[in-house]
């Protein structure tokens, strides 16, 4: 196991390697997005892949690496990763779902008030020697409405931050959700959107989310309201956006992310909105501080190890989700396999011919494919692994210890 090789890419904090490297896996760390043909050149000499929000894994990159263990998603969102195929081929795939929720909640705020006061212009204009002193255009926040499209970890704690500063929150979510403290939830997106002098989006990258704020729902919008981003950047059709800036049926926007982006920090960004007054773009930074990229770089390097050392898939977002404690003087055997019925019999079968004892067995399913833990007295326990691995319906096996 101490010969596992991790590669990390997209300037990962290095707090994931050293955490990593102190278990006695093998780490490389590179700073860029490798293109799908750079994986296909670098994965044959890496057990395990951990990526952020740019490096697109394809069911090419999985099919010709299919000795990869498991995928990390350094970030929230896993739309870039095949999660269908990797579930195919017994590759888990986890994230780091909550550690830059505040990191984004606070951008958010940050976003909302600049718009109010305009600062982001203001800004502009005094590096350029301008002195633009008036209160003309220029709001407080509190006591006006924000309302939150998808009220999940970012959108509640948004609303936590915003009520704490006196403006009313609403909310709008295809799930029920519990309202924190005054927050109100709201029927449909449309209400929502008429009510709100602010309006933040966090929502998730789907089919239904895909250009679901348009020139439609723009024109519900109360006249000069604000519009951010933080979500995903298919969420808002940018042209739409542009249109009612201009005719000022929307008073500013703040934008973290775009329809495309750049690779990295060497290649020019362009977009329709620059240049627009009351308009705020930012590269992509909603969980970019330092506090959140050191936690999401602990969670998922604690993921990988729970699930190297002892089979743990908790938190995978593609796989049957297992965490068994660790059965003193036992081997641990695991397997993935298509969810057929009799597969496990075959297995069993297998055990008891070798009179190996089963100490504690574990098998947890979803529609395609099983997953089993097993802990059992063995001398042999690589030739059973090897054994069960050649069953026509197995995907993996391994000893973990």
């Amino acid at each position: 196991m101490s010969e596992l090789r991790i590669l990390l890419v997209e300037n990962i904090h290095t707090v994931a390697k050293e955490r990593l490297s102190a278990e006695g896996f093998k780490v490389d760390l590179i700073s860029h997005a490798p293109s799908e043909e750079e994986l296909l050149k670098l994965l044959p000499n890496y057990d395990v892949l951990g990526i952020r929000s740019k490096t697109e894994i394809t069911a090419k990159v999985i099919e010709a690496n299919k000795h990869l263990l498991g995928i990390g998603c350094f970030c929230i969102g896993t739309n870039q990763v095949d999660l269908q195929t990797a579930r195919k081929w017994g590759v888990p795939v986890f994230n780091a779902p909550h550690s830059n929720t505040r990191s984004v909640a606070e951008l958010v705020i940050a976003e909302m008030i600049s718009l109010a006061r305009q600062l982001g212009d203001r800004n502009t204009q005094a590096h350029l020697g301008g002195w633009v002193k008036s209160a003309e255009g220029a709001h407080e926040v509190r006591g006006k409405t924000l309302g939150i499209v998808g009220y999940g970890h970012i959108g509640s704690q948004v609303s936590v931050l915003a009520e704490s500063m006196g403006l009313r929150v609403i909310f709008y979510d295809i799930v029920k959700k519990l309202p924190l403290g005054n927050a109100v939830g709201k029927a449909t997106l449309g209400e929502l959107l008429a009510e709100s002098d602010f309006v933040t989006l966090h929502v998730p990258e789907t089919p239904e989310t895909k250009d679901m704020i348009s020139k439609i729902e723009l024109a519900w919008m109360k006249k000069g309201a604000h519009l951010i981003n933080a979500s995903r950047g298919s969420v808002v059709v940018i042209e739409d956006l542009v249109a009612a800036i201009k005719e000022k049926q929307v008073g500013g926007c703040a934008i973290d992310v775009f329809p495309e982006e750049p690779a990295s920090n060497k290649v020019k960004f362009t977009s329709p909105l620059q240049g627009l007054p009351n308009v705020i773009l930012t590269p992509h930074i909603g969980g970019s501080t330092e506090e959140a990229q050191y936690a999401i770089g602990l969670e998922v390097a604690e993921s990988f190890r729970r699930f190297l050392r002892i089979g743990s898939t908790s938190g995978a977002v593609n796989f049957p989700n297992v965490d068994l404690p660790v059965k003193q003087g036992t081997s641990r055997l695991l397997n993935v396999h298509k969810n057929e019925p009799g597969v496990l019999g075959e297995i069993n079968g297998i055990i008891s011919k070798a009179g190996a004892n089963i100490e504690g067995q574990y098998l947890s399913t979803d529609p395609q494919i099983g997953y089993l833990v097993m802990d059992v007295h063995s001398a042999q326990v690589q030739n059973l692994a090897d054994q069960i691995g050649k069953l026509d319906r197995s995907i993996r096996t391994r000893v973990v210890y």
